[in-house]
């Protein structure tokens, strides 16, 4: 199976190639409905709502918005990586289910509440032309469709981490069989020491036996698939979220915009990081991971600032790429949270045992989405 460096490099180039087209396709165009409105075109300017744009105030609350949200994501991907020593918050105790299951809240209430919701508005703005935009439910279509796309990349990923698995299980069989024997015969070969003066007597030779060599077998490697799979859905509404707001110089709008992203990206990012904590990658790997996650967003508040004279957010080409992104990123998310983790999570055996944890992550659920939903006022 490819690299975690490579499965992650490829989305991210490919997030790239959708922001050049964006921007070289977002030249000024005469769209219907600036036609209708006598030539003002509403399609390519930003709406002044009670003077609120102001692109020399915008800058610094971009600058601090930029530098707030790599902290906080930072602290939220990294907290569940650096406190694993914090017996309370060992993935093994009932505290960290808890936790997960907020973040898990969290996660779901962002596919729901941000990012399909934003889709919709993109794909039926009347910036778009009427056909084939209006014609079809696009973002509805698109997110079913990454769903199912994540569905079959989830389960292939896994079968191929099974397969591998499976061939050094058997390897590991075949050594184990000639340990057996070879230890059998050694143990057959006995030099009585006695008469050299020792009380007893000594083997010929001891092989160590071979066993014992999985470490966490399949759970391991759904954990792994999981958190590589749940990175990317997250990496591309984060890049989407950031050109955003970096484009944007309705100051109003930013201010709203930085607390909730913060609280968003943290908590995020700490269910992200419990779930690259219960991978049990290597610490470069999770490195990789946490670097990725937390350098995503304020990437594209860089991008959206150095592109905002000539990136227009209402563009009708605009709205259709970053519509269609926000869709494939909803489906996504929403997959992920409902079935590989609150599922998989209230489906197992250690809730399915503790009907009073049970009711906890319940209510955890609940608090995350809960609060994930009343950030939707502002952002």
């Amino acid at each position: 199976m490819a690299s975690l460096p490579t499965l992650l490099t490829k989305p991210l180039l490919l997030i790239i190639f959708f922001i050049t087209i964006i921007i070289l396709s977002s030249s000024p165009q005469v769209s219907a409905a600036s036609a209708v409105n006598g030539g003002i075109d509403e399609c390519q300017e930003e709406v002044a709502a009670g003077g609120c744009v102001n692109k020399a105030k915008a800058m610094p609350l971009k600058i601090i918005a930029l530098v707030a949200i790599l902290v906080t994501s930072v602290i939220g991907v990294c907290s569940p990586l650096v406190t694993k020593s914090v017996p309370a918050l060992h993935p093994d105790r009932s505290l960290f289910v808890v936790v997960k299951a907020f973040a898990s809240g969290i996660i779901l209430a962002t596919g729901f509440m941000h990012v399909l919701p934003d889709s919709f508005d993109m794909l039926s703005s009347k910036c778009l032309p009427e056909k084939p935009w209006h014609r079809f439910p696009f973002t509805g279509f698109v997110a079913m469709l990454s769903a199912v796309v994540t569905l079959m990349v989830d389960a292939m990923a896994t079968s191929v981490y099974i397969r591998r698995g499976t061939k050094e299980a058997n390897k590991m069989s075949d050594v184990n069989k000639v340990s057996v024997d070879v230890e059998k015969d050694c143990h057959d070969t006995v030099i009585d020491v006695k008469s050299f003066g020792g009380g007893g007597h000594l083997h010929g030779c001891h092989v160590p036996m071979a066993g014992g060599a999985s470490v966490g077998g399949s759970r391991l490697l759904r954990h792994r698939v999981v958190a590589m799979v749940l990175e990317l859905g997250i990496v591309v509404h984060s890049v989407v979220i950031g050109l955003s707001l970096g484009a944007s110089d309705n100051t109003c709008t930013i201010k709203s915009l930085v607390a909730a992203l913060c609280f968003h990206q943290m908590f995020e990012g700490m269910g992200l990081g419990g779930c690259i904590l219960q991978g049990e990658f290597s610490f470069v790997k999770k490195a990789l991971m946490a670097f990725f996650f937390s350098v995503t967003t304020p990437l594209g508040i860089a991008v959206g600032i150095g592109l905002s004279n000539i990136y227009k957010e209402n563009s009708p080409s605009s709205l259709a790429i970053v519509g269609v992104l926000n869709a494939s990123s909803a489906g996504l998310l929403i997959y992920m949270a409902l079935v590989d983790l609150l599922s998989a999570e209230f489906m197992g055996p250690k809730l399915q045992n503790n009907m009073k944890l049970q009711l906890k992550c319940y209510v955890a659920v609940l608090l995350g989405a809960g609060g994930m939903s009343v950030m939707a006022i502002w952002a």
